[in-house]
């Protein structure tokens, strides 16, 4: 199973190669031969559109050995670094694709709605419109007037997380930034937030 990778001057194959790790990686050997290894029920369409946002990174890694010539270690770089593998891969059951149906936005819209409501007492601040929206780079947002935005796919990620969205936007109700100010304010009402945030963080929107 290959990848065909089309770059302006060159078409690139890379093996798609399944095992039983839980996290997608590229590696690029110092021949120029590069490799995906992904988990064995990994997705093709996932695995395709990570390597499509990687080609600079494939690209990039394949001139340095070039530069570099052939007398180095038969292991290149896999994306983010071996030192940082688990930082920087990804693991598709935490990339979450739009909600389409009717059932799944009006189950977000109602737990939103109400965790809004409810810590919008415990917080002493109002609020404006909710908006449910399938977003591509953010999980939520507060405007000006009070109004708040959040994305549908919240409804696949813990409802402890989703809560921590809540909390900040709201938070900015009362500090329309991310000063200091804008933190105390969060954990004031969630002082486990930094963890809160942390696993937030595993989460990518597809």
């Amino acid at each position: 199973m290959k990848y065909i990778l089309q770059t302006d001057n060159e078409t690139i194959e890379i093996p798609i190669i399944r095992s039983k790790r839980k996290t997608l990686g590229l590696e690029v050997k110092y021949d120029g031969t590069v490799n995906a290894r992904v988990p064995m029920r990994a997705p093709r369409e996932i695995i395709e559109r990570f390597i499509r946002e990687h080609e600079a990174w494939i690209i990039r890694k394949r001139q340095e050995w070039s530069l570099a010539g052939n007398n180095q270690d038969d292991v290149a770089g896999e994306f983010g670094e071996r030192k940082r593998r688990g930082a920087n891969a990804v693991d598709p059951s935490k990339i979450l694709p739009p909600v389409e149906t009717k059932e799944g936005k009006a189950k977000i819209r109602q737990y939103i709605e109400r965790q809004v409501e409810y810590y919008a007492k415990i917080m002493g601040v109002t609020y404006g419109r909710i908006s449910m929206r399938n977003q591509k780079t953010r999980w939520g947002s507060c405007s000006s007037n009070g109004n708040l935005n959040f994305n549908n796919r919240l409804l696949f990620v813990p409802k402890e997380l989703l809560d921590y969205v809540v909390v900040h936007e709201l938070a900015h109700r009362k500090e329309m930034n991310h000063s200091n100010a804008f933190w105390n304010v969060v954990e004031k009402y969630m002082p486990d937030y930094k963890e809160r945030r942390k696993k937030l963080r595993e989460y990518h929107i597809e």
